[in-house]
This record gives C-alpha cells, sequence and structure tokens, in this order.
C-alpha cells in the first residue's frame, strides 16, 4: 500500500492466483524450522536438527539453500536467545480496515520492553525501499501493543513506548531495527488516502 497504492487497488479488484514460487516454498520452510528450532527442549546436533532426514533428490537444489539459510541463522545471535512467542497470530483494526498476520517472534528486552523479529529469506530491500517495507514491522508493533495493553491492563501507548521492531535477513545475517516507526495515526492516515475514490 505504502508502496503503490494503483497496484495494490488493481490486485485487490482482479486477484489471480500466484504460481507456484520455489523461493516462497523454501521461506515457508525456514519459517517452520525456526518455529521447530524455538520448540526443541535441548541443543541438538545439526544433523539431528528438525528437516536433516527430509531432503529427497527432486528437491536437492531447494534443501541446500535451506540449509545454507538454516547454518546462517544458527550463527546469528536470535538462535541462542529465548523468545516469548513464536508465530504469534494477530487480528486488528486500523482506520475501520481489519489486519490479519502472524507475527515471527517476539523476544524480551532490558528494562522490561519486546522487540518483534521477522525473518526474512529473500534479499534485502533497496534503501528508497525500506520506508515502505517498514510498514510490515510499524503493524507488527501495533499488533503487539496491543495485544499486550490487553493482556496487562495497561494502555496501547504506554505499550508502544516499550515495543521495537526488526527484521533479520536470513541470507546475510544482518538485522535491521528503524528507529522511527509508523504509530496507529499514521497507518490509519495512510489507509485513508489509499482508499479508493468514487470515480469508476
Amino acid at each position: 500500500m505504502r508502496a503503490d497504492p494503483a497496484e495494490l487497488a488493481a490486485r485487490l479488484r482482479r486477484p489471480l492466483p500466484f504460481p507456484p514460487n520455489p523461493l516462497a516454498r523454501r521461506g515457508t520452510a525456514f519459517h517452520a524450522w525456526v518455529q521447530r528450532w524455538f520448540a526443541a527442549d535441548r541443543l541438538l546436533g545439526f544433523d539431528e536438527l528438525p528437516g536433516a532426514a527430509d531432503n529427497t533428490a527432486a528437491d536437492a537444489g531447494l534443501d541446500a539453500e535451506l540449509v545454507t539459510m538454516q547454518e546462517s541463522f544458527l550463527n546469528s545471535p536470535w538462535a541462542h536467545r529465548s523468545p516469548l512467542e513464536v508465530e504469534i497470530p494477530f487480528e486488528t483494526s486500523i482506520a475501520g480496515t481489519v489486519i490479519r498476520g502472524r507475527m515471527d517472534a517476539v523476544f524480551a528486552e532490558p528494562g522490561g520492553g519486546w522487540i518483534v523479529v521477522d525473518w526474512k529469506t529473500g534479499a534485502e530491500p533497496a534503501a528508497a525501499d525500506e520506508p515502505a517495507v517498514a510498514m510490515q514491522l510499524a503493524v507488527y508493533r501495533l499488533a503487539w501493543a496491543r495485544l499486550m495493553a490487553a493482556r496487562d491492563h495497561g494502555t496501547e501507548a504506554e505499550m508502544l513506548e516499550r515495543i521495537g521492531a526488526a527484521f533479520h535477513y536470513v541470507r546475510t545475517g544482518r538485522t535491521i531495527a528503524p528507529v522511527e516507526l509508523p504509530g496507529p495515526d499514521e497507518l490509519a492516515e495512510l489507509i485513508r488516502n489509499a482508499a479508493p475514490t468514487s470515480s469508476e
């Protein structure tokens, strides 16, 4: 929506199924593997890790890249932290629009805060694209703030002050955490401005 509202509107008006995509399949497999990694009760050897015995000849290329991403993740600081929650589904409303999603992981931060982390298996965006890409983190941050406000009986604004969000690009091992993310008012304004006009 931030990058190209007209393209999004066209896609919503005429939704077409996406063709099978090996990159998407690999990303899905990686996310499932990370979820199992964090659920493990003990540290495992690499050949014991979830999915290590699932290789088939037909998927050799896909699996080789998946193994590379797994190794990269295991060398990141995130692999050695314990998330509070993983694969957290949410549904929230912004400017009257229902937003549904799933956060990859949330970690506790010093001082009573949290950081929402989204694993990215694709390439890092160009600098010009970063503001549009960061909208995903802004929505996740707001969703977690609302979840915490409901659980802890605090206010959304108080919770937002305690939450950061980041993308971890698995291939490069880089974590990018924008210092400033849009808040609920800015997200609502984005949605209102992107709404179609009454013209055909």
